[in-house]
């Protein structure tokens, strides 16, 4: 009787989704503050985060780039870029009265939003804002109408939210959300408001609904995936939650490949691989990398749409370049 041939360990998988990393609105913003640099010299300031990414704002930090919580904080004359999550009007006032010169890098996409806030308060709407608390977005985007805009973040707020008509009352949304946790709020608030209105197009931006939806695609055949980005990236904290619902056994977030703790590869076959819309390539490349070392070598994109949106830089640099 011949002895039993030994258990093949099954092939290691690493699926890598496809749109992942840089989206228009953050790569416009970074390109801005490297061609502010370019035309102006060090130092540059730069409002709060350009993007919400570590390695993003350590590598422009050594470029030159001062980055400062307040407008208050940057000498009178000099120049301050603002961040892809846009500011309130507060803001590019008392950027005025101090004489600063600006570059608003504030993403389209962002400022569609702040246009619906104006047109809805115009019109005396309640704008129930769903987002999350203390998230600049956020900040800059109820700036635009403090009076009317509430904001909508837990299940608690939208049971207890009031408004002065509900006949007139509409939803609008921070750009990065969980596009299903989203629409759950907007079904608790169409209980208690049947009338609501809906935003004239979709706030949730197109890259966090395809980054999104390329992890939900992945999630079930995944023993783990790893998502690069940062602790302060909204979207990339979604796309963890949002793996882990769609069927991923586990999920961490990482900004650097030496991060991962080995412990999580343990009985691991399959792994996938995304990043937050303010991650650069190269730190994804990273991690493939360190994975290969360890036996996924193999990678399989998985491409659930491709992006070709891109946006013009801001106009005081396309009026400075010409």
């Amino acid at each position: 009787m011949s002895a039993a041939s030994p258990a093949t360990e099954p092939a290691k998988r690493l699926l890598l989704a496809k749109p992942r990393g840089y989206c228009a609105g953050v790569d416009r913003a970074v390109i801005a503050v490297e061609k502010a640099l370019e035309l102006h010299g060090p130092p540059v300031y730069v409002r709060k985060e350009i993007v919400h990414n570590r390695h993003v704002v350590e590598t422009l930090r050594e470029r030159g780039v001062i980055f400062v919580d307040e407008t208050s904080e940057v000498p009178e004359g000099e120049l301050v870029v603002f961040s892809a999550h846009g500011v309130s009007p507060a803001v590019h006032a008392e950027a005025a009265e101090r004489n600063l010169r600006t570059i608003d890098a504030t993403c389209p996409l962002v400022t569609k939003v702040h246009k619906e806030v104006n047109r809805f308060a115009k019109d005396d709407y309640d704008i129930l804002l769903i987002g999350h608390h203390g998230h600049e977005e956020v900040e800059g985007t109820s700036g635009e109408a403090p009076d009317h805009v509430q904001l909508v973040d837990t299940p608690d707020d939208a049971a207890s939210v009031q408004v002065r008509d509900p006949s007139k009352v509409v939803w609008l949304s921070q750009t990065t959300l969980s596009v299903d946790e989203t629409m759950e709020r907007v079904d608790q608030l169409r209980e208690r408001f049947p009338g609501l209105a809906d935003p004239p197009s979709d706030d949730i931006c197109y890259a966090t609904s395809n980054r999104q939806i390329a992890v939900k695609a992945m999630a079930a055949e995944c023993d783990l995936v790893l998502v690069v980005g940062s602790r302060n990236s909204s979207n990339s904290k979604r796309l963890v939650e949002v793996a882990l619902q769609a069927g991923a056994r586990d999920a961490h977030l990482i900004d650097f490949a030496r991060e991962v703790d080995e412990s999580w590869l343990d009985g691991v076959t399959t792994v996938g691989v995304t990043s937050g819309a303010s991650v650069p390539d190269v730190l994804v490349m990273d991690l493939l990398a360190w994975l290969a070392e360890r036996g996924w070598g193999q990678v399989e994109e998985v491409t659930t749409a491709n992006e070709k949106i891109a946006f013009a830089l801001p106009r005081e640099l396309r009026q400075a370049t010409k």
